[in-house]
């Protein structure tokens, strides 16, 4: 089990500590309820504060300023940022020995860096290059050709197709899908949807033709210190590679089509769907469950609120909600417009039988 100090506590997150019990005794992290005396209470929230009068335990992390007496505290100035630097103490990494499990299958020209753990059922293909202390765990697929950087963790399950470069300190989560075939067809003549698309209606009835299959020949490049969340799917671009920025962090069940450009340091939340060929900038947060048309482009530093659905570009610094998403001005202000109305439609149904009485004297 492991053990620390407070002392110890509050000099890896910089805070202020009220007691002079430095030595108190921590083994774990837990909110203010459930917290024992051998706990770290972590009251991040008013809630919690209150919730201290009621803890078992004999310290805990609380913002600045909080002015809690009854126990020990660390006061920080960002909570969150503290109880990430001490969940990192107390985290248990997955389970993983060095080495190449006998199961393992890798093509004899494979080149694999120094510490490499290669866990039970993977299979890599030819011409692959594995960077140092990179974990790569049970039943994991990796194609060829592809290049994979320094201190990566892919969990179990991953797919990761042929020529993709993935940089370092890279997390896979449990079955993300890395270069697979782009969702990109054509038929001999033009179709209603492409006619829809044009003409923004459909005048006649489609005719049977064939789908066929565009190839992918790009692949995949992600950037430094990307996390893929579960269940994920980046798929290959068509000519040129789908990339991903450094720092970007990815959600569970994203999907992100063929030929997207993702910046650096961007955050996309469970659930959003990014169609083919879109451009999204530096620093931007698209919420859960957004769908985005393909070919649009997103400016830096901009935020696409949850369950928005993106069908045209909008600039840097762009703030948008709604279906179809509209700057959060625009969307606020057409609310309001809407409970003006709902104002008015009242007041008319308050005074109509007046109205109507004086309609019927005008008929006499």
């Amino acid at each position: 089990m492991k053990s620390y100090k407070l002392r110890e506590l509050n000099e890896i997150v910089g805070g202020i500590l009220n007691d002079n019990d430095v030595n108190i005794e921590i083994t774990s992290l837990a909110p203010p309820l459930k917290a024992d005396e051998k706990a770290l209470a972590l009251a991040l929230s008013e809630e919690e504060l209150e919730n201290l009068v009621k803890t078992k335990a004999k310290a805990a992390l609380v913002p600045l300023g909080a002015g809690i007496e009854s126990i020990a505290t660390i006061e920080v100035e960002r909570p969150r940022l503290a109880m990430m630097k001490l969940l990192h103490l107390f985290y248990e990494p997955s389970d993983f020995t060095i080495g190449i499990h006998p199961s393992a299958v890798i093509a004899p020209d494979v080149k694999l860096g120094q510490n490499v753990a290669i866990g039970p059922n993977v299979v890599i293909g030819k011409g692959c290059v594995i960077g140092n202390n990179t974990k790569i765990l049970a039943n994991t697929y990796i194609g060829k050709n592809v290049i994979i950087g320094d201190n990566c963790l892919f969990n179990a399950g991953c797919t990761i197709g042929d020529f993709a470069k993935i940089g370092n300190h890279v997390i896979l989560q449990f079955n993300v899908s890395i270069a697979g075939d782009g969702f990109s067809f054509v038929t001999e003549s033009p179709d209603n949807i492409e006619k829809a698309r044009q003409d923004g209606e459909i005048k006649e009835g489609n005719k049977e033709q064939k789908i066929y299959k565009i190839p992918s020949v790009g692949s995949v490049e992600i950037g430094d210190d990307v996390e893929i969340g579960s269940n994920s799917c980046i798929d290959r671009g068509t000519i040129e590679n789908t990339t991903v920025g450094a720092h970007t962090k990815i959600d569970n069940l994203v999907q992100i089509g063929h030929n997207c450009k993702i910046g650096s340091s961007c955050l996309i939340v469970s659930q959003v769907g990014i169609a083919g060929s879109c451009v999204i900038g530096d620093r931007v947060v698209i919420a859960g469950q957004v769908g985005m048309a393909d070919h649009l482009e997103i400016g830096n530093d901009s935020i696409i609120m949850a369950k928005s659905g993106v069908t045209k570009s909008f600039p840097a610094k762009s703030i948008v909600i709604g279906q179809p998403a509209v700057p959060r001005k625009d969307f606020v202000k057409t609310l309001k417009t809407m409970k003006k109305a709902e104002e008015l439609v009242n007041m008319f149904k308050k005074y109509q039988p007046l109205l109507e009485s004086l309609q019927l004297n005008e008929d006499k």
